[in-house]
């Protein structure tokens, strides 16, 4: 099974040493992100460290510890399913568009979100941490 992370847990798991960071550095599971979101959490960098308290190496060490235990999914690798996916998210949050193309993309994959909006759509299947951590532990 392959996992889609969502924006909200890869920015929880840089700012804070939590399940959500043991999951993604130590479940073994397959992870993927699509790139531009990695590349809006290094805009907001400044952002995240101020929330955080976090110093700019700590923030870059634990990003990259992350990001080599995911694979990130060029832009132009789920541009065959944005259509499709902004139809699926067009009346919730056309923001997580590229999410669920992602989802879309790679068959049997599910997003890894804890955004309440998700459950509003039923165009692929969506986890939230407290699932995804019964399942890491199984394993």
């Amino acid at each position: 099974m392959i996992v889609v992370v969502d924006t909200n847990i890869l920015i929880s798991a840089v700012m804070k040493d939590s399940v959500k960071r043991r999951i993604l550095l130590f479940s073994g599971l397959e992870f993927v992100c699509p790139e531009a979101i990695v590349r809006e959490l290094r805009k907001y960098k400044q952002e995240i460290l101020d929330k955080s308290g976090m110093t700019g190496n700590d923030f870059d060490s634990v990003l990259e510890r992350i990001l080599d235990n995911m694979a990130l999914i060029p832009d132009g690798d789920i541009e065959a399913h944005r259509t499709e996916a902004e139809k699926i998210m067009s009346r919730i949050d056309l923001s997580d568009a590229p999410f669920i193309a992602a989802a879309l993309d790679i068959p049997d994959s599910i997003i890894w979100s804890d955004d309440r909006h998700f459950e509003e759509q039923r165009g692929v299947r969506v986890v939230k941490t407290e699932q995804l951590f019964k399942m890491f532990c199984k394993t």
